[in-house]
């Protein structure tokens, strides 16, 4: 069984790159779990929630696996002031643009009242039905504890690294970043609030999106939260899309998500009624499985529309170009997600 010793010692040669310095050194390890084969660490770094981190947390990842660990955990926090005096770090200014300066960029947070109601799947394939009209398009999966926008999407490759920026993964004509990229073996978040905050920040400022973006769409954690609240404030103003099913339950919370968005002065571009109804491909019957109602009457009370009714259903799954719920433009369901794009785009650029 692999020991404690083991594991430092295959740290050895790991350094922070911030103050090119071991992490033995500074002193970085600051708990080792082992279970078996799954080794969990608990690091502090100089400057936690960077591009760095990902080059770090690879090569810790892979120096632990080579001594014997069979799946590795991370957690990080940042050292402490004195540390970080001790070990002589500078503080580094950049000189790059924030997204969040950009006058040509148009932020749609996609957001709902709880989970499970298809939210991610909205996002996923608003953002792809609008690169498919030609737009340039981002997507950030903001949802910290349930990201799932890369396994929707099928990606399986990982943001580069350029110094200090980080260069988002393309699929289907959208830029994309999520939290998932910076999660080894699928391992569960167990990051503070102020750490998440620092990391979403750093996902506006510390990507190199592309020039002049028409669309950044935020796929948001369900409910009211604090990241979900920290977003909204960190945003200067967005479009907000509010996701519920026809439940009468489902949309009595999602009326919470966009009084949020109202409050914080963000503008409700509409409802999207998904899990709408069921319809028969034997004989085109709807059978409405979720009940009726819920989306209009939740756009009627937050005084918006209804975007788009979404049917139950699955994309046709290619082998070949796997994106398990990505809807192609030729599905009946990817051409509604076409029509809402168009609504989208002419609720907002008329």
């Amino acid at each position: 069984m692999l020991t404690e010793e083991q594991v430092l010692k295959a740290l050895e040669p790991v350094k922070d790159p911030h103050l090119n310095k071991g992490l033995l050194e500074i002193g970085a390890v600051k708990e080792i779990k082992i279970k078996k084969e799954l080794v969990s660490l608990k690091l502090a770094v100089a400057q936690p929630g960077t591009a760095e981190q990902m080059q770090l947390q690879q090569e810790v990842v892979n120096a632990v696996k080579t001594a014997g660990a069979e799946s590795v955990g991370l957690r990080f926090e940042q050292l402490s002031d004195e540390e970080l005096a001790k070990h002589g770090a500078e503080t580094e200014e950049s000189n790059s643009t924030s997204l969040l300066d950009s006058k040509h960029t148009t932020f749609i947070a996609v957001t709902s009242g709880k989970g499970g109601v298809g939210k991610s799947t909205v996002s996923v394939n608003l953002a792809t039905s609008l690169a498919r009209k030609g737009k340039k398009v981002g997507i950030i999966d903001a949802d910290i504890y349930g990201f799932s926008v890369p396994d929707m999407m099928g990606i399986e490759e990982r943001p580069k690294v350029v110094g200090q920026r980080i260069y988002p993964v393309e699929r289907f004509g959208v830029q994309v970043i999520s939290m998932g990229f910076f999660v080894e073996d699928n391992s569960p978040i167990i990051w503070r609030g102020p750490m998440l905050g620092k990391m979403l920040n750093n996902f506006f400022n510390e990507v190199e999106w592309e020039q002049d973006l028409d669309y950044l769409i935020l796929d948001l954690p369900p409910g009211t939260g604090d990241v979900a609240l920290d977003i909204h404030s960190m945003l200067p103003h967005s479009k907000e899309v509010i996701v519920t099913t026809p439940h009468a339950t489902a949309a009595f919370v999602a009326a919470r998500a966009g009084a949020m968005a109202i409050k914080t002065e963000h503008d409700i571009l509409g409802v999207v009624e998904n899990m709408a109804y069921f319809e028969s491909k034997l004989t085109g019957e709807k059978e409405y499985v979720f009940g009726k109602g819920g989306g209009p009457k939740l756009a009627e009370e937050l005084q918006t529309e209804v975007l788009a009714h979404i049917p139950l259903g699955q994309p046709d799954i290619d082998e070949n170009d796997f994106a398990p719920s990505v809807y192609d433009e030729s599905h009946p369901i990817g051409k509604i997600y076409m029509e809402m794009a168009d609504n989208v785009i002419k609720k907002i650029e008329s």
